[in-house]
């Protein structure tokens, strides 16, 4: 918040490994935790008797197993928790993903969310600044027909005369849409089209900067937005818990193979991700690029690189700290997820403020 009133609650997100993402010793495979629909349901259910509000379902084409069929298959089993699936627009038809959105948001009673994915068509490399333009189309397009509108629409990669599916969501309009990067091209198709800009961790300058530019961007465009941030986290009793468990992490990780881990990945030649490095490579010899935020993560894992270690009212003093700036959505995780997602839920989230965001 810039007023200096209290911020309102925040939605707290998990993360369920869709994408072959899950380790005891980071970049050692564990076939228990290997991708799959059992192990990815369970992290899910953990979650929802956890107490989060939402969950991040991610997709990759390479790895794992598919987001959308995932999570059809999971939503009749919940009850409270929300879906937040991430969607590859590249791999997409816009009309027919309507469609299964608005499927899926009526077996969940309302309460999906779509993190959309500025992707390739598998196969095809397309320049970033067109692959971001046919994501403000697509973001377009889903937007229109998920409210419920007749879409006209002559675009530079669709054009479409077609009315909306006869399903819709259970509200009547498009769900939110979570988005996010850091280029110029990013950045732009975020304050243009999505709902809440995602975050990777960096330094708390760094953070306010970025939430910054985005209003100014967003508001060129008659526009607001909602922040949210990604990061991992490693609670335990004490400090020196926490820093343990962190450098256990990585205890049997070798270099190569923590780059090859991180080459794997389709965003690996991002701008985002090359931020990540550089706050790896600019933390100290420790790996901390600031109090309570550890860059380890990131020696073996593309993307969100950082973790947030520390006792309880560490963990929590940070997340205040990132609320008071703005922040009102995160999508948190940690290794192995299900075990951490219990002693996150255990020992910081009943001290959160949280609830779903609202959907005005």
């Amino acid at each position: 918040m810039t007023d200096g009133s209290a911020p309102g609650p925040c939605e707290v997100s998990w993360f369920s490994a869709l994408c072959d993402d899950d380790y005891e010793f980071l970049g050692q495979p564990d076939p228990a935790l290997k991708s799959s629909f059992e192990h990815c349901r369970d992290i899910v259910l953990q979650a929802e008797s956890g107490g989060f509000d939402n969950i991040l379902l991610p997709s990759g084409y390479q790895l794992g197993i598919d987001t959308t069929a995932f999570a059809a298959a999971i939503a009749p089993m919940l009850k409270r928790i929300a879906l937040l699936m991430a969607v590859r627009v590249g791999e997409s038809w816009p009309p027919q993903l309507a469609r299964q959105i608005a499927t899926i948001d009526r077996i969940l009673g309302g309460r999906l969310a779509v993190n959309i994915i500025s992707s390739d068509l598998p196969g095809e490399t397309l320049p970033s600044a067109a692959r971001y333009r046919r994501t403000i189309e697509a973001m377009h397009i889903l937007k229109t027909l998920l409210n419920g509108q007749s879409l006209d629409h002559d675009g530079e990669f669709w054009t479409l005369k077609i009315d909306p599916p006869r399903i819709g969501t259970v509200s009547g309009k498009a769900p939110p849409l979570y988005f996010g990067g850091l280029s110029e091209d990013a950045r732009e198709a975020a304050a243009q089209g999505c709902d809440v800009y995602l975050m990777w961790p960096d330094r708390i300058e760094a953070v306010q900067a970025i939430i910054a530019d985005m209003r100014g961007r967003a508001a060129k465009h008659g526009r607001t937005l909602r922040f949210g941030y990604r990061a991992h986290v490693v609670v335990r009793d004490t400090e020196a818990e926490a820093r343990t468990a962190a450098d256990r992490l990585l205890s049997k990780l070798d270099a190569s193979e923590g780059a090859a881990i991180r080459a794997k990945s389709l965003d690996s030649q991002s701008v985002g991700v090359a931020a990540q490095a550089a706050l790896r490579e600019g933390a100290a010899d420790d790996g901390y690029a600031e109090a309570h935020l550890w860059t380890g993560i990131g020696r073996a894992r593309s993307g969100a690189g950082a973790a947030i270690v520390g006792d309880p009212d560490q963990v929590f003093a940070k997340l205040q700290a990132y609320r008071a700036m703005g922040i009102e959505a995160f999508i948190l995780s940690g290794y192995p997820h299900a075990a951490e997602a219990d002693l996150f839920a255990r020992h910081v989230l009943p001290r959160l403020d949280h609830a779903p965001l609202s959907r005005d």
